[in-house]
């Protein structure tokens, strides 16, 4: 039978038992179904996901405003969607959120993007930090860190006024910040230095060039580090209960989201 760490008390269990042999924990195992969602975790790839879905939205938004591709007001806004057409799909910022009501947008907008550099500069960074946050927290744990601090980026980012807003850079951040806190758990400073280092070149580059949702970059690195703390109060590094059940709800969270978007806009 597959083996598994209990969630109460981190010992080595057989997935499949009715009760912990070592602390009493009812149906540790879920029922047999935790080996099986960590395997699921393992074959999704994530990272790949995120990437696919991201690049999917942002033709979408090119092809709801195609006119808007011949007229890019500069270097950086080279193919970049138009406003009405990211507003549409789920851009979030004060607009959308107080002034129709979407508060479901500080999701959606995590996967939208502005222009080309935009998305490639975003995805190779999370082609380069979820891999990592992966291998130190767990693939549901990954998924969860990225939507949390992405909602909790655009939730900072409407508050302080922008109008409108959208990309992953908040979650970006929250990766860096989940990195981060794992450093300091293991007492790794040259770890912990490595990244804080990224997350403030990042930030300084965001001060210097304009348009850039600082309060979203701040927002995010808050929230991942949060969501890091959280998964990191006890030594178990494997991933039990409540990741599946947290993962889930992010996911229902997301889906529900661009379905609510959709009505909103298309409906």
């Amino acid at each position: 039978m597959p083996a598994i760490l209990c969630p109460s008390c981190h010992k080595l269990i057989s997935d499949d038992v009715p009760r912990c042999p070592h602390c009493g924990q009812i149906r540790p195992g879920m029922f047999g179904l935790a080996s099986r969602f960590r395997q699921l975790g393992l074959s999704l790839d994530f990272p790949h996901i995120i990437t696919v879905f991201c690049g999917a939205l942002y033709v979408l938004c090119l092809a709801l405003d195609p006119e808007a591709i011949l007229h890019p007001r500069g270097m950086m806004d080279i193919l970049s969607p138009s406003s009405t057409a990211s507003f549409h799909v789920g851009a979030a910022g004060s607009i959308p959120v107080f002034r129709y009501g979407r508060w479901w947008t500080v999701i959606t907008a995590i996967y939208l993007h502005g222009s080309l550099l935009h998305i490639i500069f975003n995805m190779m960074w999370v082609r380069q930090l979820a891999p990592v946050v992966e291998e130190l927290f767990g693939p549901y744990r990954l998924f969860v860190i990225f939507t949390v601090s992405g909602a909790v980026g655009f939730i900072a980012s409407s508050m302080m006024g922008s109008s409108l807003t959208l990309g992953a850079s908040g979650s970006i951040f929250g990766l860096l910040a989940a990195a981060i806190v794992y450093g300091r758990r293991v007492g790794s400073s040259l770890f912990t230095r490595q990244f804080l280092q990224w997350a403030l070149i990042m930030f300084v580059f965001g001060l210097i060039m304009p348009g850039i949702d600082n309060w979203a970059h701040g927002g995010g690195f808050v929230g991942g580090y949060a969501t890091a703390w959280f998964f990191s109060r006890t030594p178990n590094d494997r991933e039990g209960i409540s990741a599946y059940g947290l993962a889930a709800a992010c996911a229902v969270a997301t889906i529900l989201a661009f379905v609510l978007q959709l009505f909103s806009a298309f409906g």
